[in-house]
């Protein structure tokens, strides 16, 4: 089989995932990442495939296809696998392994939270995956993020996202709630992560534990934020359908950046790029236009991801 230039850069030197994406950064040149979280009922006409699970199939390694030399990751979310028992999950093996081959970063959406034997299961799975980094719920402690952080197997260590604070409204219940020590807890797992990540730091000077940010949350909060991690790459969803804007990603870029890379942000959408405004099939004679209408949907989303930070 082969591959185009661009798809080369999934062979890197380093090992250390923030350098990895780094590079993939940089080499793109947008922050950008595409969530690849399929609805059934959403996916369009002209997908091929005789029942739904091979519709579901050919959507999905599709989109990577579309995605793929204009970004520099993807973040499949599980649970859309999941759903399907054992078929699903092979479709989500598949769309890693494609991935991979195309040169992206995998960041998988698992939001995996337990006591440390668990934990040890569950990381050895994503790993299994192919995940180049996967997203964690830290609420039982340090003991449920550290098994992510363990080299695995093949003797990779995956990057870790840790949810510090999430996009969907309700989250303030929670995460903007004070404890005795006057922070709030999203304050106090940011902590824990700039803390975890101090000893885990790569080439560029990012560390291997992340967190998850959401572009919908204030300027000033977010900043916060960032002062208790400064050199956590950050995940940031809520860009695009959820209503987040790129000046608000902009309070999480790493202070002394170099490059795009080096600013620490990986900004996500999945809806406005894999459900874009496509023509009807009964309105084009060609049945694969919804594949070129992702691309393009993605080109846009990189190019206004590419704005989030100047050289000058």
């Amino acid at each position: 089989m082969h591959r185009p230039a661009w798809a080369h850069r999934s062979i890197r030197v380093s090992m250390h995932y923030s350098d990895q994406l780094c590079a993939a950064i940089d080499e793109t040149g947008t922050p950008a990442c595409v969530g690849i979280d399929p609805v059934m009922d959403r996916i369009p006409a002209g997908v091929p495939g005789t029942g739904a699970l091979a519709r579901l199939r050919a959507f999905c390694l599709g989109t990577v296809e579309a995605v793929a030399g204009v970004v520099p990751a993807v973040k499949p979310q599980s649970a859309c696998y999941e759903r399907y028992g054992a078929a699903g999950y092979a479709v989500l093996e598949e769309l890693c392994a494609l991935a991979k081959e195309l040169g992206l970063l995998v960041v998988l959406d698992v939001k995996r939270g337990d006591i440390v034997s668990t934990a040890s299961h569950y990381a050895a799975a994503a790993a299994g995956l192919g995940a180049d980094a996967v997203t964690v719920i830290g609420y039982m402690g340090r003991s449920a993020i550290e098994p992510f952080l363990e080299p695995q197997r093949d003797g990779r260590a995956m990057g870790v996202y840790v949810l510090v604070r999430t996009s969907n409204p309700d989250s303030d219940e929670t995460q903007s709630a004070r404890m005795e020590s006057g922070e709030t807890v999203a304050e106090r797992m940011a902590s824990v992560v700039g803390e975890l990540g101090s000893n885990r730091v790569g080439a560029r000077g990012l560390t291997q534990v992340g967190a998850v940010v959401g572009a919908t949350k204030s300027a000033g909060e977010v900043a916060e934020l960032r002062e208790r991690m400064p050199d956590a790459p950050v995940l940031v969803p809520g860009v695009g359908a959820q209503g987040g804007t790129i000046d608000q990603v902009r309070p999480l870029v790493r202070r002394g950046a170099s490059s795009m890379g080096e600013t620490g942000v990986l900004i996500n959408a999945s809806r406005s790029v894999i459900f874009p405004a496509v023509k009807s099939p009964e309105h084009t004679d060609d049945p694969r236009a919804w594949k070129g209408a992702i691309h393009e949907a993605a080109k846009a989303f990189a190019s206004e991801c590419s704005g989030v930070w100047s050289e000058s």
